[in-house]
């Protein structure tokens, strides 16, 4: 595929990206908005497993595309040591393992991934980083244009940002520095305020791209279109016509290699604070005035202001929280959440939350939103389920036996793409039966053109400086105000065993609220 970098013919000097199918067969699409400039992007934590899964394996796609700058570095560092040549064999497999490896552009792409070992702690390495990230002969610039990408734990980054702020890594110039940060930030509102107090010593605001690779998928980001560049969907989305909101992010994978963190997170932390809150958001906010960073996330931070502070004292009304047994997944055995290795025998903490919350505002005010997430589920399934009310009255009364159901529907974020209406008709023949029918909307349905991925996506608008598909802090701060009470009653409660409910591996949870 060939990307025409000045193309400035379409809106918005979208490029066109053209290429062909298997079977000869030509598309364009509006894949990518510009070329970033050139930089470096120094992944800190490269040794790890968020590298090789999501990392590197985006950043090759992105090639692949055309989207990456030119020129561009690579440098992983981590306190692994690890020639060049060893960290650039170690994400060739990592790449050959995701399924897009192209031998003949792999050897062009991988001259330019580099290795540093540091230590997190120690400013000497960050010294030599800073020095070796100049260099004049790639650009018109005295250094790298740099993106920060921290793949380490969260106890690690308030010392590796005082390492960068410390050796001058995170200062602009002539050239832009930026630093992307992965949830979760922080595990509390005071702890959330702590991290952000430490990024901003040594990094302006705009500098700062806390992800949520939920926000860039394509379904998510199609809600807001969805919602408000289609007449018919936008004036009935309130109060008056919908009875509940369903949003539910299920995972059958149980706690896998994520032991450590998860034992100290759990589902509420994991989840919760970030994609759920996210996806609340999308669905539930107000117009902004325009299409742009600030105005979306105004429109989002309005949303969370508008939670209603969750009744601690009804606790068991409004939450079910779950720790997955034993039970069967893809026809297989699984043990229980307490089996997995390095979990406590007695862990408390929970793998599934169903929560009942309430927006005090005028358009949701009154309307149920049932957020729920969960390890060792039924099924792999993410989407938002918008259910309408039953007909105020029924001319059917005298004819029809049974309640006519409420409108439903669903978009379905993954795996399945798609977005389905539930509506009533008849059923063929003299007498008058009701019978539900569904139509179906698949996303990539008359599109068989390239997708970015989650993680390539982002990883393109931090190259771009596009903040729209990040967190700014007051969002974080306002989510974690609304948690925070949950979170503190859950871990100080003496009957914790006794509310936190088991339910078997395979199935949807312990029970229902709705």
């Amino acid at each position: 595929m060939a990307l025409d970098k000045d193309n400035k013919g379409s809106p918005g000097n979208i490029i066109a990206a053209v290429s062909a199918d298997k079977a000869g067969n030509h598309y364009q699409t509006c894949l990518i908005e510009k070329i970033p400039d050139p930089c470096a992007i120094v992944i800190i934590g490269a040794s790890g497993d968020l590298t090789s899964r999501k990392i590197l394996p985006a950043l090759f796609n992105l090639y692949l595309c055309g989207a990456m700058p030119d020129p561009f570095i690579i440098v992983g560092c981590s306190r692994t040591r690890l020639t060049d040549q060893e960290f650039r064999e170690k994400m060739e497999g990592a790449v050959k393992s995701s399924g897009i490896f192209a031998p003949s552009e792999w050897k062009n792409f991988c001259s330019s991934i580099h290795y540093k070992t540091i230590n997190y702690d120690d400013l000497s390495s960050f010294r030599a980083l800073e020095e070796f990230l100049k260099n004049p002969t790639k650009t018109d610039k005295s250094r790298w244009n740099v993106l920060f990408y921290l793949a380490i734990p969260p106890s690690l980054y308030k010392s590796t940002v005082r390492m960068l702020g410390m050796s001058g890594l995170s200062a602009e110039g002539g050239n832009w520095s930026r630093i992307v940060v992965e949830k979760p930030f922080g595990r509390d509102l005071n702890s959330a305020v702590d991290l952000d107090r430490s990024l901003h010593e040594h990094f302006e605001e705009h500098q700062i791209f806390r992800i949520d690779h939920y926000l860039a998928k394509e379904t998510v980001q199609n809600i807001l279109i969805f919602r408000f560049a289609n007449s018919i969907f936008e004036p009935i989305w309130d109060r008056r016509y919908i009875d509940h909101v369903s949003i539910i992010a299920a995972e059958t994978l149980g706690v896998e290699h994520r032991a450590g963190y998860y034992e100290q997170a759990g589902v509420l932390r994991d989840m919760f604070q970030n994609h759920m809150m996210q996806l609340l958001a999308m669905t539930a906010m107000e117009p902004p005035s325009i299409f742009e960073t600030d105005r979306i996330r105004d429109e989002k931070a309005k949303v969370y202001r508008a939670l209603r502070p969750f009744p601690v004292e009804n606790f068991n009304e409004y939450i079910v929280l779950g720790q997955y047994s034993r039970g069967i997944i893809d026809g297989r055995m699984v043990p229980s959440y307490r089996e997995e290795p390095g979990v406590s025998p007695e862990s408390l903490a929970p793998t599934f939350v169903m929560m009942k919350i309430f927006l005090d505002n005028w358009r949701w005010q009154g309307v149920p939103f049932y957020l729920t997430s969960g390890k060792r589920l039924a099924k792999k399934l993410t989407e938002i389920t918008i259910q309408f009310k039953q007909i105020p009255h029924s001319m059917f009364r005298l004819t029809l036996d049974k309640e006519i159901s409420g409108n439903r529907l669903t978009l379905g974020i993954s795996p399945d793409e798609k977005m389905t209406l539930t509506f009533q008709t008849k059923s063929p023949g003299t007498e008058v039966c009701l019978r539900s029918v569904t139509m179906d909307f698949d996303y990539r349905q008359g599109y068989t053109g390239p997708i970015l991925e989650a993680y390539e996506k982002v990883l393109l608008d931090c190259m771009l400086g596009d903040q729209m598909l990040f967190w700014r802090q007051d969002g974080v701060e306002l989510c974690w105000s609304f948690l925070t009470p949950i979170l503190d009653r859950c871990e100080a409660c003496d009957n914790r065993s006794e509310i936190l409910l088991p339910y078997e591996s395979g199935t949807w949870g312990p029970k229902d609220l709705r």
